[in-house]
């Protein structure tokens, strides 16, 4: 691992010759910290919340309230990065969410609880839409999707992890998990200072202001609305219909226990794992788009599968499936919004829209789902989430590839 180019150097596009920058593996391990500790935190909330006298509708009031203050701030976000630089408000960020879990381990009444979380989600927003960013500027235009699928199976794997360890911390007081997250981020913020303090790399550059693209500039090529149509779509099927309905679909359909759902939810993470890193890694010498088309179709085949399954052998393999689908489409797509931005420009309220994007589907996914199971069946839960998916695969099909510059030059 090279040390990280100090100020003194001349400013340069990063180059794939060098490798994977120093400074990237500094996001990367930070990366896999907050996801580690979000996932610490997440068994131990809902028990929390009610542990205040609340009803499970309040104590789900707190999940939202996060996800939804994250959404509302995207924008603000986008417009910090733009005027700040990336750096400034990914350390921000992540000390607003540091102080807000600290405080959530101090809350004494469910309204301080419901408040220090909400506003956590306002620093998830500045730190997810800068560190977007900042990989962007420091990615070798040619290690995009490399280093996107590696940034991403940090996230995961962090995400997986979590929940287990938060699951045994929970024994010693449901406010220890919160106070470990909030010192773990401490630490990364630390580090990310230290570490990153003296990149060029990390920094515009000096002796101008940085060149900047706004949303109705990134919004006018057609793979970037293709993009945001696929992240969309993904967070609709993806982040929030698996979320819901594969362990209701698992007890309430296939008749097995909650433990046999969260086998299926890691099934699924396992199929993204597999596929990640080679994507990514692909993706730089084949191209942004067959990733894409090929991702989004065959999850989204598998998701409509996943709802007409009728044994639970069909149906892990219908989720391992989708699993690897899913791996497919992130690396390939945050790589294609890298080449949309490039290396020299800040691209603040492009990323937040991109953000914005998966959030809103997180959002809407379940409601819709949830709300066409209760009326209709599983199988048209997830018939239209899967459907969602392959509506994105005929969005990628239409435009240019963006490797290389060619979907890029032609709006």
């Amino acid at each position: 691992m090279r040390n990280p180019v100090r100020r003194s150097d001349t400013r340069r596009v990063p180059s794939e010759k060098d490798g994977v920058p120093a400074e990237i593996w500094v996001l990367v391990a930070a990366g896999f910290v907050i996801a580690l500790g979000f996932g610490l935190v997440s068994p131990a909330l809902p028990q929390y919340a009610v542990s205040f006298g609340v009803g499970a509708t309040a104590a789900s009031a707190v999940i939202s309230a996060f996800a939804l203050l994250r959404l509302l701030s995207a924008p603000m976000s986008g417009r910090m990065v733009q005027r700040l630089g990336e750096r400034p408000v990914y350390l921000t960020g992540l000390a607003v969410v540091a102080v807000s879990t600290g405080a959530c381990a101090l809350a004494q009444t469910f309204w301080q609880l419901l408040l220090f979380r909400s506003l956590g989600g306002v620093g998830s927003a500045m730190f997810i839409v800068s560190a977007l960013g900042l990989i962007i500027r420091i990615s070798p235009p040619g290690s995009r999707g490399r280093i996107s699928g590696i940034y991403a199976t940090s996230f995961l794997l962090g995400s997986v992890s979590g929940p287990l360890v938060g699951a045994a911390l929970v024994g010693f007081g449901l406010r220890v998990p919160f106070a470990i997250y909030a010192v773990a981020l401490v630490i990364a913020a630390a580090v990310v200072y230290f570490r990153l303090r003296n990149s060029v790399l990390a920094t515009p550059e000096s002796g101008r202001q940085a060149a900047a693209m706004t949303f109705r500039e990134g919004f006018g090529f057609p793979a970037y609305r293709a993009a945001m149509l696929s992240n969309f779509a993904d967070g609709w099927a993806v982040f929030g219909v698996r979320m819901a309905l594969v362990p209701l679909f698992v007890v309430e359909v296939l008749h097995h226990d909650s433990a046999t759902a969260g086998i299926a939810l890691t099934v699924f993470a396992v199929g993204n794992a597999l596929v990640l890193s080679a994507a990514g890694r692909l993706s730089d010498r084949m191209g942004r788009k067959p990733f894409l088309i090929v991702g989004t179709a065959v999850c989204g085949v598998a998701t409509i599968a996943m709802g007409l399954t009728s044994s639970l052998p069909l149906f892990f393999v219908a989720v391992a499936v989708a699993g690897l689908g899913s791996g497919m489409i992130n690396p390939a797509q945050q790589a294609a919004v890298a080449d949309i931005i490039g290396s020299r420009a800040r691209g603040g309220p492009v990323l937040a829209a991109f953000q914005m994007s998966a959030d809103v589907g997180t959002v809407v996914g379940p409601t819709v789902a949830g709300a066409l199971a209760q009326h209709f069946s599983y199988g048209v839960a997830f018939g239209v989430a899967g459907a969602v998916l392959l509506v994105a695969t005929v969005g990628w099909s239409v435009v240019g590839e963006t490797l290389g510059g060619a979907g890029v030059g032609g709006k």
